[in-house]
């Protein structure tokens, strides 16, 4: 088993912070050594500076992409933090689509993970519309940035106890069986969804047009205050005027940090 010195896991630590945001803290020196002692073994590596100096030097982005999939938790699981869903079926939906007149509604889903919770927002925008949505574009934008979990997130198969959690109407008329054990989703909500690997750390955000609704939930915690409120700026200035942020529960933002107007726990309106 190899160790990590504290100037090997320093040097890691202020490289991924720098790229993507994520705070490692000292704490977490004994999982990262877990989840990359495969990596090192596999590619004959004696040490963590060999390890850093591959990453740095890799031109293809393979080695950061691996990195990147290791150390990601991407917990999630459908209907987490159900409230949500609801707010933006019973309240946003209803006040943003009336303001809408070209009939493009644009959602950020800005951490999709696995997907789940990219397609409950698919199966919300479904059945809130109904009949109508075919006069509507509501294609959803899912971002993360592991390739691995875009990968599932993308074939959209997830277990009977994955599933567990949605509606039994959704269940019904959003998932096929495809085995005895697995489901997935149907064609006409998987193709609502459009997942493309995203840095949220990027400089510059390349979308065209502003959105109107935007998930980023139970990510800013691995993110220390500054890099926070850099991406809470990101997300207003990217929002559209009346438009909504969710972030996770366990998340919140200040007023001396945003703009942002307070509406319910972890939820915000861009006015």
């Amino acid at each position: 088993m190899l160790t990590i010195t504290d100037e090997e896991f320093k040097k890691l630590a202020s490289f991924i912070k720098e790229n993507y945001g994520i705070h490692l803290k000292e704490e977490k020196k004994t999982l990262i050594l877990a989840r990359l002692n495969g990596v090192l073994a596999s590619k004959n590596m004696q040490n963590f500076t060999q390890y850093y100096d591959y990453i740095i030097s890799d031109k293809s982005g393979q080695a950061v992409t691996e990195l990147i999939n290791k150390i990601t938790t991407n917990h999630t699981f459908f209907m987490r933090e159900a409230d949500h869903f609801y707010f933006l079926r019973d309240k946003v939906l209803p006040q943003i689509t009336k303001k809408i007149k070209d009939k493009d509604l644009r959602i950020w889903c800005s951490a999709s993970s696995t997907g789940e919770e990219a397609y409950t927002l698919a199966m919300v925008i479904d059945e809130f519309f109904g009949k109508e949505k075919i006069l509507w574009d509501t294609k959803i934008l899912a971002t993360d940035i592991s390739e691995r979990v875009l990968e599932i997130a993308k074939a959209g198969i997830y277990t009977a106890e994955q599933i567990e959690p949605l509606p039994a109407k959704w269940k019904l008329n959003y998932l096929k069986q495809i085995d005895e054990e697995n489901f997935q989703i149907v064609d006409k909500i998987r193709n609502e969804v459009i997942f493309r690997k995203f840095n949220l750390m990027g400089k510059v955000y390349p979308f065209r047009r502003k959105f109107h609704v935007i998930f980023c939930r139970n990510v800013m915690i691995y993110f220390d205050a500054p890099t926070r409120s850099e991406l809470v700026k990101k997300f207003y200035d990217i929002l559209e005027p009346g438009g909504f942020l969710f972030i996770g529960h366990s998340e919140s933002i200040t007023r001396e940090e945003s703009k942002f107007k307070y509406l319910m726990p972890s939820v915000y309106m861009k006015e």
